[in-house]
């Protein structure tokens, strides 16, 4: 009998041991709910204070994240109670005054002010209306709010409240609304009605006699009533001395918006989902007021003394007529505006000014007494305007004041993203970074000595943190291990709590000071599990090969421990564009990585390239698409088919490629125009036809189709599918609100026309655009490895 017990451990102990293997990768394996990989923190904040940090995690496999904390003393994580995750939500807004002695938020629609050092409360608002986004102003007197989309005043030492604003929807009335202004029809009615109704006539001299003794009393001055007529109001600031509010009103554009499907609902019956518009759809137009409260006027900034503001794009070249009928038009260019940015102490003010068509960007002084502008700085691009800091269109951005007279932003006039400052007094600019690197984060130090950023200058496909003086100089690097710091720095500025990874490590957090030298401390260890770990993952090479131009191109290389017979090979396409993954931290795109492990074990080489207009390498790589997706971006691929040809010793008949969002379009591109480079390729939730994408990111890459139709005859898969001749799947999303599924519809009846009869579509009736559904990922990769193993061996 014991020794039975003890084969019956025996046999336990290696069950359980067996659970925790991985053993050989298959894709039902790999494309479980992520949460068999293990759990990374996210979402971390520090405590006002800088005693805690607050970050979301998930180490027990529950259905959703729990908030954790630690302490500088303990770093072992514990989950938060109830009343500490109320505290999260109030202190992750707040705001400070000048001396940092008291700060203000808003919970559940009202206000509050706190004391710094202790902590303790006081309630301003108790009402039904919603006020939020408090600050301090008055010189620190009053805490500032909305409500309503007006602003009010809380004087602290008083307790007094003051309506600031008074902005009205609609139009205003008549000035003469008082008066008759009767036709003369209408002036003989009423004097008949007045002359045969004596009750009528009484009434009337009461109310006349009324208004007389109303009219001889002192009258309390009214607050400005401001109309907004039909259009919207966004970014109200008020300058710190609280004399000038700035405003900006936006009047919608009538566009058509798409309509998505949906199938498959509880109902039983078909639902349309409300969908975008489409690029070339009209766009809402913006003005930019200043309202004076001493002198009660409101003055519109005027932009026509902006430099350049009538400048016509530069491809209007090729459409000798559009730009000759454009340069008789000599128009403006519609413009966009971020709130006005006000010195510390309410001197100056500066406003963010960009072009509807992407390729202006101004940096300009407001006087607001008079309303006029002064140019501090003009950023131009004929491709467009972007890039780390800077942003495609308004978000991104980094920029702010460093004193009363210095203002400090980021440009890629160099052709990387780097801080500037300028004197707004004297026009003076100095550039505080300089290189072939980027800036890709930059935040000014609470006391305006030090910008913390975090950079590239190490390498391309890494992320590190640094701090440098606002005079410029040597920046001081802060973190040290290779791969990727996503840094919080916390409030008193003495810590950093940062999130780490490398390629094949996923993110954990960690906890430093805040000075060279120091060490990092380690808090989380669950972001991969037993099972996990149990498989040697690879750590791809990140290399780099030479394109046709002469560019050095980065890629990521899976190279197999046992290549097959066949020598086949895979590229990976990541999607978006303007995203990076030849870098040397854990992935978004970690399905992909664990896919492009599966196809090495099985005898594939494959290879993951930042493609011209990813991210992470400035202007000229950001913009190298401009005009033509499906250029640069495409002959990148193909020359990275011939780089593993050469170096790698794969075979050139059997290469495919795959690859969602922008990466099936590109998938679509390479089999359709390069159809002997591509054997076989799985294009997932690919867009087939711009112009039926949206406008944002559509129209500053390829303008607009009724005025750059050669952008987009060269730019569309649907155009070229005549030259299909390799196998093509196609996956997509039924219900995807981003890349609409007609698309995938349209190619398809495109290709049955041609009588095209080696490719497949497959729709999900319940997946978007990002796939939730762990059937849904193990389905379309099946069909992807089938595809890859039926074609390229």
């Amino acid at each position: 009998m014991r020794k039975l017990s003890c084969s019956f451990l025996l046999l336990v102990t290696i069950t359980g041991f067996a659970q925790t293997q991985l053993g050989k990768l298959t894709v039902e394996k790999i494309m479980r709910d992520p949460k068999w990989i293990g759990s990374s923190p996210s979402n971390v904040s520090w405590s006002f204070d800088s005693k805690y940090i607050y970050f979301n995690w998930n180490p027990e496999k529950a259905l959703t994240d729990s908030v954790y904390f630690i302490s500088k003393e303990n770093l072992n994580p514990q989950k938060t109670s109830y009343r500490q995750r109320q505290d999260i939500l109030e202190e992750r807004d707040v705001v400070y005054n000048s001396s940092r002695t008291s700060y203000v938020y808003d919970k559940d629609g009202d206000i509050f002010i706190a004391d710094s050092k202790t902590g303790k409360e006081r309630r301003i608002t108790q009402t039904l209306d919603v006020e939020s986004n408090p600050l301090f102003s008055f010189s620190d007197a009053k805490v500032v709010y909305t409500r309503n989309q007006n602003l009010f005043a809380w004087d602290i030492a008083s307790g007094l409240t003051i309506q600031l604003s008074n902005f009205q929807r609609g139009s205003a009335p008549p000035k003469d609304l008082k008066k008759d202004n009767l036709n003369t029809q209408e002036k003989w009615l009423k004097d008949d009605q007045l002359k045969n109704f004596d009750v009528l006539r009484t009434r009337k001299q009461k109310r006349d006699a009324t208004d007389s003794m109303s009219n001889t009393l002192p009258k309390r001055k009214d607050l400005k009533t401001i109309y907004t007529d039909d259009k919207s109001l966004f970014g109200i600031t008020i300058s710190p001395d609280g004399r000038f509010i700035t405003y900006r009103l936006f009047k919608p554009a009538q566009g058509k918006n798409t309509i998505v499907p949906s199938y498959v609902t509880e109902t039983g019956f078909a639902e349309d989902i409300p969908g975008r518009t489409k690029v070339g759809s009209p766009q809402g137009t913006q003005e930019f007021f200043v309202f004076d409260t001493q002198k009660d006027t409101v003055l519109p900034v005027k932009t026509d003394s902006l430099p350049g503001i009538k400048d016509l794009p530069v491809y209007l070249k090729d459409y000798p007529e559009l730009l000759k009928k454009k340069t008789k038009d000599s128009a403006s260019r519609s413009l966009g505006f971020l709130p006005a940015s006000w010195s510390p102490k309410g001197t100056n003010a500066v406003i963010d000014i960009r072009s509807q068509d992407f390729k202006d960007r101004w940096i300009m002084l407001l006087n607001a007494t008079t309303g006029k502008l002064q140019l501090l700085d003009r950023q131009h691009d004929d491709a467009w305007i972007g890039g780390p800091g800077v942003g495609g269109g308004f978000g991104g951005n980094s920029s702010g004041w460093i004193d009363e007279t210095s203002y400090w932003y980021q440009s890629e006039k160099s052709g990387y993203s780097h801080v500037y400052t300028v004197n707004v007094n004297t026009g003076e600019k100095k550039v505080l970074t300089s290189g072939k690197f980027e800036v890709q984060q930059a935040q000014l130090s609470k006391d305006k000595k030090y910008f913390y950023i975090i950079t590239n200058e190490i390498h391309p496909g890494e992320q590190q943190f640094y701090r440098l003086a606002v005079t410029g100089g040597q920046p001081e690097r802060i973190t040290t291990m290779q791969g990727a710091n996503q840094v919080i720095v916390s409030p008193d500025e003495k810590y950093i709590a940062f999130l780490y990874s490398y390629s094949n490590k996923p993110w954990e957090l960690f906890l430093q000071e805040l000075k060279p030298g120091s060490k990092a401390q380690q808090v989380t260890n669950k972001a991969t599990s037993d099972e996990f770990k149990s498989y040697a993952w690879k750590d791809p090479q990140v290399i780099t090969f030479t394109a046709r131009d002469g560019a050095a191109v980065y890629a990521r290389v899976y190279k197999p421990a046992v290549p097959h017979p066949s020598k086949p090979a895979v590229i990976f396409v990541h999607g978006a564009g303007y995203l990076q993954n030849a870098h040397k931290w854990w992935s978004s795109y970690f399905r992909e990585y664990m896919f492009n492990n599966l196809l090495a074990d099985n005898g594939y080489t494959v290879m993951d390239i930042d493609y011209r207009a990813s991210a992470g390498y400035g202007r000229d790589w950001r913009t190298g698409i401009y005009r033509f997706m499906g250029g640069k971006d495409l002959t990148d691929q193909v020359d990275a088919v011939k780089y593993m040809v050469d170096s790698l010793g794969v075979d050139p008949k059997r290469v495919g490629l795959y690859g969602g969002s922008y990466g099936g379009f590109i998938t679509l591109m390479a089999l359709f125009t390069t159809p002997d480079v591509f054997a076989a390729g799985a294009a997932l939730r690919p867009v087939t036809d711009w112009a039926q994408y949206n406008h944002g990111y559509t129209a500053a890459i390829l303008n607009e189709p009724f005025n750059d139709s050669i952008a987009y005859r060269r730019s569309s898969p649907y155009y070229f599918a005549s030259g299909l001749k390799g196998h093509l799947i196609i996956c997509h999303g039924m219900i995807d609100t981003n890349v609409n599924f007609q698309d995938a519809v349209k190619l398809s009846q495109r290709l049955i026309e041609l009588g095209k009869d080696n490719w497949e579509l497959t729709g999900y009736p319940m997946e978007d655009h990002g796939f939730v559904e762990p059937s849904s990922w193990t389905d379309e990769y099946k069909r992807i490895f089938k595809l890859f193993e039926s074609n390229l061996k």
